[in-house]
C-alpha cells in the first residue's frame, strides 16, 4: 500500500500544472490534441524542479483572422532574454485560466516552435480561444526578480471513486509569480491523495413505469423510444444541440443532428421527464417529455437566443490609506443571468481559490502595490462582458492626503481693472477635486457612505486697485480634504427631425424598458442621469410614429452639471405593399449617380404573427436606410457603434449603412415578423477589400446600446444585376422584436483625438470650458486614400473635463492619410469656433507643434471659402511614429495609451475650440468655475450659496440712445448682519442695439438673487446697483416692479438718477416686472434659460434674438458725452455702497431734454422717489 501511495504522489507531481479551475494543463509536448484525447504522456522525462524554471505566460496574439499563433520565434521578438534559448517543456492555457486540453479544440505545440490554433480545424463555425503559454526553462536561464507569492492549497477535490471503491483526491496551488526563480517557485503546486467512495446505500428512487438506474438517480424504460427535433428561432434547424436529462447531475443523453433531429431510447414517457436543451449562444430550453401509452412519443423545441451579458453595476473608484480595507462590487443582467464573476488587477486575474470572491472583491490590510485599476468579467451561453475599471488610490502612512499648496489659477479681472504686474488676470489659487481619504468606517460597502475630495481648507482676502475703486478677492492659500460637493449629472437637449429640424412634440424618452421622460412642444428634453450609471443609453420614441426609434449613447459630465446634445431622428421612409406569397426586393440606399449598398430579399411566405402563426396578405413595409455615402446623416446615427466581443472587451464598428425596418398587417393595426431574410450586399460598395471578409450583420440591442450579431455573410456564387461583374455578399436575418440592424465591420485601427474648449482666444488653462460636446465624424478612406474620402465610418462623441477630451478616432500606422476625420464642438447647442488655418497656419495658435501639425493636415472648414462656418476642422487620423519625440506627446494618441491622453497636462499638444466671447463679464469675491460645480466653497460671500440649487436672475435694461453701452450690476450684502456692505460680485453686459430703431438697445444684466446663504439660517436681501457706463440719466421703472419693491421693506434710497439701487426681490417676479428668475441644478442652465426668457421678454419663452420693448423694468437715457466728462464708472471711488453727489450728476440732470418731465411715484409709507420720465 504505501508503495502505491508513493507511486501515486509521484503521478500528481509529474502532472503538477496548477489551475485555478482545478484542473491540469499541458505541461509536455503534443504535436496536436483533438477533442477527447488525452493531454498527457507518462513517458516524458521529469526535469527535476531543481534544475528548471518557469517563464511568465505569453499573449501576443488574437484569435482573429486565422487562428490564434503563439510562436517562440515571435515571442522572442517581442521579450528577448525572457524566454531560454531551449525550453524543456510548453504549458498552455486560455486566457480565463482553462487548460488547453480541456477545451475541446484542436492545438499543437512544441517547446522549438511554441503554439498554434487554426479556426478551420475547429468544430461547427467555431473558433479559436485566446491562448497563452508558458516554458519551463534551465534554472538561472532567465532573469532575477525576488518578488514571489503562493496561493494557499484549494480543497481537496471530491473522491473520484465510486460507492465502496478506492479513488483519488487533489489539491493545487498556485505560484502567483511564476516567471521569476526563486525556491518557493519550485515547489509541489499539486498533491494527490488516496480516497474512498461513499459507502453504497440502499436506493430509495421509485418508478412509476420502468426501472431505476444504476446511479439510482432516474427511472429507464428499455421499450420506449423519443424522437424529438430542435430549431433555432427563425425555424432553422439546430445542428449539435446537446440533449440532457434534468437530474442533480444533468445527464447528456445525445446530440441533435444536422437536420436538428434526435432520437433517445430508454426515457420512459410518464410525464414527468424532463429534459433540457443546450446550444452556445442560446437560452437553455426546458421541455417535459409527454405521456403516452405507445412505446414511442415526439417533442419539437424551439430555441430561443440567449441575451448577452451586461453590467449593471460597476466597480466605483475608491481612495483608502495603506492598511486600510476595501470592497469593489460587480452584478450583471442576461438572459440566462451570469452567475460566476472573475476580478483583474491591471488587466491580470485574480486567483478565485485565494481572494475567494464573487460578486464582491475584498481586499483587507491593503499594501502600496494594490492600486491600480481593478476590474470584473462575467459570463454567460451567449458571451461575455467586462466591467469598467475602477481605480484605486493609495495613500502612503503618514502622507497627506491632498496637496497642501494650491495650483495656479488665474482669474480675469474687469476691463478697468489693469494690474501693473499681471495684467488682465489674477491668481487666486485652486485645489483640485480629486478625491481624497477621508473618515471612513470599518464597514466594507461597494459605495462608500461619503465622498471625499481635495478642496480649498483655507482662504485670506486681498483688496484689488481698480480704476477708481477697489475689488475684494478670496484667494486659496491651503488645501485639504473634505467632504465632496454633491453635483448631479444632467442631460438636455432637444429631439429635431433630422431633414428639417423641426421639433419632436411630446414624444416618450425611455430608459430601458421604463419611460422616464417626454420631449416638449420644442422637442426639448431634460433628465438626471441615476447615480452609477456608466453608458446613459435612451429611446426617443415619437408618440405619432412618424420617426424611426433612435437609441442614443449619451455622453455626460461624471463630475456634475449639465450636457447638451441634440438628438436628430430620421423620419421614416413611406410605406409600401407588400404580397406576402411573393418574393419581394428593397433596395438599400438609393443615391444618384450610384448603386444601393444593398438589397433586401424577403422570400414567399415568410411573414409571421406575434404568436407564431403564418401570416397570409398583403403587408405594409416601411425601411428607412441611413446612407454614410451621405456624410451629413452621421449625427443621426444610432447608438455610438459599438460591441462586446467574446473576450468581454467593448470593441468599435465600422458601418456601411444602417435600416430600420416595420412590416404591419394591411390594417396596420398588427406588427409582423418575418424568418430568413435576405441581404445582398454589393462587394463593390466595400472599398476596403479586408472589410469584406469581416462583414456582420448587426442588430441593436435597445438595453445597452450595443450592437450584437445576427449573421455572417459569404459570397454569394450567382450573379446579380444587369452588369455582369457585379458580385454580391449574402446575410440571413430574421425579423423579430429587434427592428434595427447595421452593415458592420469591426475596426481594430483605432486611436484617440486630444482637444480642449477654452472660453476666447487666449487658450490660458484656466479659461478650459468643461461640459462641450466634441464630436468626431471618422471618413471612410477611399483606394490610393484620396483628398476626398466618399462616406463617413463612425461617428463618435465626448464630453471636455477640466483636462480637456479624448475622442476615439480610426487611424492608420502604415500610411497618415489613410483615414481623415471632421472635429466639431458645441455647448449648449451653440457651435464653437475652431483654430483659423489660413491665411497662414500658426502651431501655437492650434496646439500642435511642427512637423507634427502638417503631417496631421489640419485645415479649417472655411480654409478654402470663407463663407463656410468655421466651427469644424479636418485632419488625417496619423498615429505617431514610435521613438518620435514629437509625436510621442499628443494630440494623437494610440488606442493602447488612452490614461496618458486623460491625463496629459495643459501644455502637452492638443486641438483648441473657443468661444466667440460676448460682451459680458462675471467677477466673483469668491471665485466659483460655472463648469464645475465640485469648485464651489462653502463661504457667506458666495455668489452661488446652495451647491445643489442654482438660481439665475436677470433684470432687462432698456437703453434710449444713439451707442450700445455697458451695463454693470454691483451686488453687496443688503440684510444679513455677515454680508452686509460686502460685495457678491460684478456683472458687467454690453446693451444690444435695435435693427429697425437706431437709437434703442437693450440689456439683459445678471444679478445675485436673494435668498439663503450657505448655512440656510437667515435670508439676505441683496443690494443691487445698476449702473450703466457714459451720460445716463434713469427715465422710467416699471411700476409693478416698483410697487413690490415698496411693498416688501426695507426700500433702498435712489437718490442717485444715473443709476438705480434696489434690494432684490425674494419671490421669481416673471417679464411683468422685468425680472427673470430660473432654478436649476446646473448654473450654466439656470443661466441659459434665464436668459433666453430675459431676451424674448416672457416668463415662458425662449429667444436668442433680443426684443427690445418688451418685458424691461428699467429705462434709461444715454447720450453721447463731452470729451471732458468723466465716465459712470469713475464716479465709484469710495468705499462700497457710499457714493456722494457729483458733478457729472448735476451735469446729467442740467442736460435732461426739454420734453421730460419730473413725476411722482408714490409708495404707501415710504419716501417718494424722483425719476425723470419722457413724455409719453
Amino acid at each position: 500500500m504505501a508503495t502505491t501511495r508513493k507511486a501515486l504522489l509521484s503521478f500528481f507531481v509529474l502532472l503538477g500544472a496548477p489551475s485555478i479551475w482545478g484542473e491540469t494543463v499541458l505541461k509536455q509536448s503534443v504535436s496536436r490534441i483533438r477533442p477527447g484525447q488525452t493531454a498527457f504522456s507518462l513517458s516524458i522525462k521529469r526535469v527535476p524542479d531543481s534544475q528548471s524554471v518557469w517563464t511568465a505566460w505569453f499573449n501576443i496574439d488574437h484569435p482573429g483572422g486565422n487562428g490564434d499563433y503563439e510562436r517562440l520565434d515571435a515571442i522572442r521578438f517581442y521579450y528577448h532574454d525572457r524566454v531560454c534559448p531551449r525550453p524543456f517543456r510548453v504549458e498552455a492555457r486560455t486566457t480565463d485560466w482553462i487548460p488547453a486540453g480541456s477545451t475541446g479544440q484542436v492545438v499543437h505545440f512544441s517547446p522549438q516552435e511554441g503554439f498554434w490554433c487554426l479556426n478551420k480545424e475547429q468544430p461547427s463555425v467555431e473558433t479559436c480561444l485566446n491562448y497563452a503559454i508558458r516554458f519551463l526553462c534551465p534554472a538561472g536561464s532567465l532573469p532575477q526578480d525576488s518578488r514571489v507569492l503562493w496561493s494557499s492549497w484549494s480543497k481537496w477535490s471530491e473522491c473520484s471513486a465510486k460507492c465502496d471503491q478506492a479513488g483519488v483526491q487533489i489539491r493545487t496551488r498556485n505560484c502567483l509569480v511564476e516567471s521569476l526563480q526563486d525556491p518557493r517557485c519550485q515547489e509541489v503546486s499539486e498533491e494527490g491523495r488516496r480516497c474512498m467512495g461513499p459507502p453504497c446505500s440502499v436506493c430509495s428512487l421509485t418508478c412509476s413505469t420502468g426501472r431505476v438506474n444504476a446511479e439510482c438517480d432516474a427511472c429507464m424504460c428499455e421499450d420506449h423510444v423519443l424522437h424529438g427535433k430542435v430549431s433555432l428561432p427563425n425555424g432553422a434547424p439546430a445542428a449539435g444541440a446537446a440533449i440532457y436529462l434534468q437530474a442533480a447531475t444533468p445527464k447528456l443523453l445525445t446530440v441533435s443532428d444536422g437536420d436538428g433531429t434526435f432520437r433517445v431510447p430508454g426515457v420512459c414517457l410518464d410525464g414527468q421527464a424532463v429534459l433540457q436543451v443546450k446550444k452556445p449562444k442560446y437560452r437553455t430550453a426546458l421541455v417535459t417529455v409527454p405521456e403516452s401509452p405507445r412505446g414511442s412519443s415526439s417533442v419539437h423545441v424551439r430555441l430561443k437566443k440567449a441575451d448577452k451579458p451586461y453590467v449593471t453595476k460597476h466597480p466605483e473608484d475608491k481612495v483608502r490609506r495603506e492598511g486600510q480595507s476595501v470592497a469593489f462590487c460587480c452584478e450583471a443582467g442576461g438572459d440566462p443571468a451570469p452567475e460566476q464573476y472573475l476580478w483583474f488587477h491591471n488587466d491580470t486575474l485574480l486567483d478565485p481559490s485565494l481572494y475567494k470572491y464573487k460578486g464582491t472583491l475584498v481586499l483587507k490590510n491593503l499594501k502600496m502595490n494594490q492600486a491600480g485599476r481593478y476590474s470584473c468579467k462575467t459570463s454567460n451561453d451567449a458571451g461575455s462582458v467586462k466591467s469598467k475599471a475602477a481605480m484605486l488610490s493609495l495613500v502612503a502612512k503618514g502622507d497627506a492626503p491632498c496637496n497642501p499648496t494650491p495650483d495656479s489659477y488665474l482669474i480675469r479681472l474687469p476691463h478697468d481693472c489693469f494690474q501693473n504686474a499681471t495684467g488682465f488676470y489674477y491668481n487666486v489659487g485652486r485645489c483640485s477635486s480629486d478625491t481624497c481619504v477621508g473618515a471612513l468606517d470599518n464597514s466594507l460597502r461597494c459605495k462608500d457612505t461619503a465622498t471625499y475630495c481635495c478642496g480649498v481648507s483655507k482662504t485670506v482676502t486681498r483688496e484689488i486697485t481698480c480704476s477708481g475703486y477697489t475689488l475684494p478677492i478670496k484667494v486659496a492659500t491651503e488645501c485639504g480634504c473634505q467632504r465632496c460637493v454633491e453635483a448631479k449629472a444632467t442631460v438636455r437637449g432637444r429631439a429635431v427631425a433630422f431633414d428639417t429640424g423641426e421639433p419632436i412634440r411630446f414624444g416618450h424618452v425611455y430608459l430601458g424598458d421604463n419611460r422616464i421622460s417626454m420631449t416638449g412642444y420644442k422637442g426639448t428634453f431634460s433628465l438626471q442621469v441615476p447615480a452609477g450609471t456608466d453608458r446613459l443609453v435612451l429611446t426617443f420614441v415619437d408618440r405619432l410614429q412618424a420617426f424611426v426609434n433612435t437609441t442614443k449613447v449619451l455622453p455626460f459630465n461624471r463630475k456634475g452639471g449639465a450636457v447638451f446634445h441634440e438628438v436628430k431622428m430620421l423620419r421614416k421612409s413611406p410605406s409600401v405593399t407588400l404580397e406576402s406569397t411573393k418574393t419581394n426586393m428593397i433596395s438599400l440606399g438609393e443615391m444618384e449617380g450610384d448603386d444601393p449598398i444593398a438589397t433586401l430579399e424577403i422570400p414567399p411566405n415568410t411573414f409571421y404573427r406575434q404568436n407564431g402563426e403564418a401570416y397570409e396578405g398583403k403587408v405594409k413595409a416601411s425601411v428607412t436606410f441611413l446612407d454614410p455615402r451621405n456624410v451629413s446623416t452621421a449625427a443621426a446615427a444610432q447608438s455610438d457603434l459599438n460591441f462586446v466581443d467574446d473576450e468581454g472587451d467593448m470593441l468599435p464598428l465600422r458601418t456601411y449603412g444602417m435600416f430600420s425596418m416595420d412590416f404591419t398587417d394591411e390594417t396596420a393595426t398588427e406588427a409582423l415578423n418575418a424568418g430568413n431574410v435576405r441581404v445582398h450586399l454589393d462587394s463593390a460598395q466595400v472599398k476596403m477589400p479586408e472589410h469584406q471578409n469581416g462583414m456582420k450583420l448587426w442588430s441593436l440591442n435597445p438595453q445597452t446600446g450595443l450592437w450584437e450579431v445576427e449573421g455572417e455573410f459569404r459570397l454569394d456564387p450567382r450573379r446579380r444585376g444587369k452588369r455582369e461583374e457585379r458580385t454580391f455578399l449574402v446575410g440571413n436575418m430574421e425579423i423579430r422584436e429587434r427592428r434595427l440592424f447595421n452593415l458592420d465591420v469591426p475596426e481594430n485601427r483605432r486611436c484617440y483625438i486630444k482637444v480642449r474648449t477654452y472660453r476666447s482666444e487666449r487658450y490660458l488653462p484656466s479659461e478650459q470650458v468643461t461640459g462641450v460636446v466634441v464630436s468626431v465624424i471618422n471618413l471612410e478612406p477611399t483606394p490610393g486614400y484620396a483628398t476626398n474620402p466618399r462616406a463617413w465610418g463612425r461617428f463618435d462623441s465626448s464630453v471636455t473635463s477640466s483636462n480637456g477630451a479624448c475622442v476615439p478616432a480610426f487611424c492608420d500606422d502604415q500610411n497618415p492619410d489613410a483615414y481623415s476625420a471632421y472635429v466639431m464642438a458645441s455647448l449648449g447647442g451653440e457651435e464653437l469656433e475652431a483654430v483659423p488655418s489660413s491665411p497662414r497656419l500658426n502651431p501655437l495658435a492650434v496646439g500642435v507643434p511642427q512637423p507634427y501639425l502638417n503631417k496631421l493636415k489640419y485645415r479649417r472648414t472655411d480654409h478654402l471659402d470663407r463663407n463656410v462656418k468655421k466651427t469644424a476642422f479636418r485632419i488625417s487620423v496619423a498615429k505617431p511614429t514610435p521613438n518620435v519625440a514629437e509625436e510621442s506627446n499628443g494630440p494623437i494618441y494610440p488606442y493602447e495609451k488612452a490614461r496618458e491622453c486623460e491625463v496629459a497636462p495643459s501644455f502637452s499638444a492638443h486641438f483648441r475650440f473657443y468661444r466667440v466671447e460676448g460682451d459680458r463679464y462675471d467677477y466673483n469675491t469668491v471665485p466659483f468655475n460655472e463648469d464645475d460645480p465640485m469648485s464651489w466653497t462653502e463661504d457667506y460671500m458666495a455668489w452661488w450659496p446652495k451647491p445643489m440649487e442654482f438660481r439665475a436672475c436677470y433684470i432687462k435694461v432698456k437703453v434710449n440712445g444713439p451707442l450700445e453701452v455697458n451695463v454693470r450690476s454691483r451686488n453687496m450684502g443688503g440684510t444679513h448682519p455677515r454680508t452686509v456692505g460686502k460685495l457678491y460680485g460684478i456683472r458687467d453686459v454690453r446693451s444690444i442695439r435695435d435693427l429697425d430703431r437706431p437709437n434703442l438697445s437693450t440689456a439683459c444684466l445678471e444679478f445675485k438673487c436673494s435668498g439663503m446663504l450657505y448655512d440656510q439660517e437667515r435670508v439676505d436681501r441683496t443690494l443691487v446697483k445698476i449702473v450703466p457706463q457714459g451720460n445716463c440719466y434713469r427715465e422710467s421703472v416699471s411700476g409693478m416692479l416698483h410697487e413690490y419693491l415698496v411693498n416688501h421693506l426695507p426700500v433702498a434710497v435712489n437718490n442717485d438718477s444715473s443709476q438705480y439701487t434696489m434690494l432684490a426681490p425674494l419671490d421669481p417676479l416673471g417679464h411683468n416686472y422685468g425680472i427673470y428668475t430660473v432654478t436649476d441644478q446646473d448654473p450654466r442652465t439656470a443661466k441659459e434659460i434665464a436668459l433666453g426668457r430675459c431676451f424674448d421678454g416672457t416668463s415662458d419663452g425662449s429667444s436668442r434674438i433680443m426684443k427690445n420693448s418688451v418685458g424691461t423694468a428699467l429705462t434709461f437715457n444715454c447720450q453721447e458725452k463731452d470729451v471732458q466728462q468723466p465716465s459712470a464708472f469713475q464716479s465709484l471711488r469710495n468705499l462700497p455702497g457710499q457714493y456722494p453727489a457729483s458733478p457729472l450728476r448735476e451735469r446729467v440732470a442740467v442736460r435732461r431734454p426739454s420734453r421730460s418731465r419730473v413725476v411722482q411715484i408714490q409708495g404707501k409709507g415710504v419716501p417718494s422717489v424722483r425719476i425723470p420720465q419722457r413724455v409719453q
